[in-house]
């Protein structure tokens, strides 16, 4: 296995300036993230541009890589798939076959997105229109040697109510969602919250040879907390989507996951690919400098357990 970041927490720095930073930095692979140029979200950057991507582009990244010893492991856009408003579907999608076209030109096996949700229609009415919404695209992607992966967590912050937004959040819809064709970005942070013991879940996805890609974010929860606001978290006097009261995300080394045991299941079930560390911390987060801190504890809680 080899210890990889995903770059989205880096919007400040171009690919070239992750690159030497990662790599230096002990890093020895990239998750790259291809969202529109222009997203304003902290964690949306666009480290490729995959409207306009070209072979010189493919060949500059592939040069980035080398000079830096990193492996380009997955190409990461992540929006609603099953979006309620046709135009904006649509839109999501292309920009979706883009990174497609982009990682088969730079022969990265995946591209790592969400399922999504119709806010404005039941989950059963949803199960249906993946069907017919989200075929096409796996088709189109392994048509081109690439293979389309979601990742689980539930975008809670997509529904008005806080309902997940992204259906594929459980080992439940990890079944369903293989069917359709895709694979899983395993995330364990996501699990423990929502009830889900992320140990087991992990056994099921690899007994269900399911899982592609590992992500490395860890979690913590206040119990006091969940008690006051229940497990939808706040309803009244809430600052963001994701100011829920009870719960928050952390690098590795600052919550509550047993690593230890998550990445000896991993190596015991013969998986070999990447390990991407997903800087969502707001404790070490906001600026540059703090981020790279972040990620330097991630580091270091995770490459001794990664063996040599």
């Amino acid at each position: 296995m080899k210890l990889g970041l995903l770059t989205a927490c880096l919007p400040w720095l171009s690919l070239e300036e992750v690159a030497a930073w990662a790599s230096g930095a002990g890093y020895q692979a990239l998750e790259i993230a291809a969202w529109p140029t222009g997203s304003t979200h902290i964690h949306h950057a666009a480290h490729l541009d995959v409207e306009h991507f070209s072979i010189d582009d493919a060949h500059r990244v592939r040069q980035t890589l080398g000079e830096h010893g990193l492996t380009a492991t997955a190409v990461t856009y992540c929006d609603n798939n099953l979006h309620f408003d046709d135009d904006q579907r649509e839109r999501i999608h292309q920009h979706l076959r883009r990174c497609v076209d982009a990682a088969a030109a730079l022969d990265i096996p995946f591209v790592d997105t969400f399922i999504g949700r119709d806010i404005t229609r039941s989950v059963a009415d949803n199960l249906k229109l993946a069907e017919r919404q989200l075929r096409p695209l796996v088709e189109y992607a392994a048509e081109r040697g690439v293979r389309l992966l979601a990742e689980n967590c539930p975008m809670e912050g997509w529904h008005p109510d806080g309902y997940p937004g992204n259906l594929a959040y459980s080992p439940e819809l990890w079944d369903w969602m293989t069917d359709l064709g895709f694979f899983l970005t395993y995330d364990p942070s996501h699990l423990p919250w929502l009830g889900i013991d992320p140990i087991e879940a992990l056994h099921h996805a690899l007994n269900r040879g399911i899982v592609a890609h590992v992500q490395a974010k860890d979690v913590e929860i206040d119990e006091r907390a969940r008690t006051r606001y229940g497990v939808f978290g706040k309803t009244v006097g809430r600052a963001s989507p994701t100011d829920v009261g009870w719960w928050r995300y952390r690098v590795p080394g600052r919550g509550m996951l047993d690593w230890n045991r998550l990445i000896d299941i991993l190596y015991s079930a013969g998986y070999d690919g990447a390990i991407a560390v997903e800087h969502e911390d707001p404790i070490w987060g906001g600026t540059q400098s703090k981020t790279k801190q972040g990620l330097a504890i991630a580091h270091r809680t995770l490459r001794p357990l990664l063996g040599d």
